[in-house]
């Protein structure tokens, strides 16, 4: 080294730590592009789902139910979005994130569905089969995202609303309401929608004419899911708890 020559400089700290956050940046950015094609590609194998609202009548046809076009009952709907998918109204990526993490807790704790998964995906397993493996389960998350861009929240809630299990022979919110109240869906109060809400999750368990303590419990939760979602005060959830249902 003559006199004139000097040392190489390093760089500073903060240059390497940028140099460093902009690689991990482009490697993060590629692997989300890399998910985001894998996940198109997924799709476009799975099955159309534009057939989904004649699945639902067929079903709903074989099991003696009744159908309805009607927009869903606001109490009704409330009370099933709060305990069932309370992100169902948020974006449609929120949504599906919610009802993968679920399916992974689910698929760790080898325990089932945690919460019945996303309105979306419970609507895929009624309409398109269900399984246990993971691959079944991303196929439900895959349907219902599908189901998702489709249609609208209406269009899902309505059919999800007639095709679900509510125990005693009763599927379809249409039949249920009649069945368990002499009403229909629209005419239900607070008390009777939120018991008939917390049914579809163990429909046998919680028959209210044969378990009505179980039915009550689970009253009480769907309610307190009503207070967390702002359609109810406390107040008003602990006295609507206390209101007769008026089951036949």
């Amino acid at each position: 080294m003559t006199a004139t020559d000097s040392p190489p400089v390093a760089p500073p700290p903060q240059a390497r730590w940028i140099r460093r956050l902009r690689a991990a940046a482009l490697a993060l950015l590629g692997l989300l592009l890399a998910l985001v094609l894998a996940g198109a590609i997924f799709l476009l194998t799975l099955p159309g789902v534009a057939d989904a609202p004649a699945r639902a009548q067929r079903i709903l046809a074989a099991h003696h139910g009744i159908w309805s076009d009607a927009r869903p009952p606001p109490r009704l709907a409330a009370a099933i979005v709060s305990v069932e998918d309370e992100h169902f109204y948020a974006n449609w990526l929120i949504n599906v994130l919610d009802g993968a993490g679920r399916a992974a807790l689910a698929a760790v704790q080898r325990g089932g569905d945690p919460g019945g998964s996303t309105i979306d995906q419970q609507l895929a397993k009624q309409l398109y089969g269900r399984g246990t493996s993971v691959g079944a389960e991303l196929r439900e998350i895959g349907l219902g995202v599908k189901l998702a861009l489709e249609y609208s929240k209406t269009e899902i809630l309505r059919m999800y609303l007639n095709v679900v299990y509510y125990g005693n022979g009763y599927w379809g919110d249409v039949a249920a309401a009649r069945g368990y109240f002499r009403r229909l869906p629209s005419q239900l109060s607070w008390a009777q929608a939120a018991m008939l809400a917390g049914l579809p999750q163990a429909p046998s368990a919680l028959d209210p004419l044969t378990h009505y303590a179980a039915a009550k419990a689970r009253q009480r939760h769907v309610l307190a899911q009503l207070v967390a979602n702002h359609h109810l005060t406390r107040a008003q959830a602990a006295a609507i708890y206390r209101q007769p249902l008026g089951l036949r």
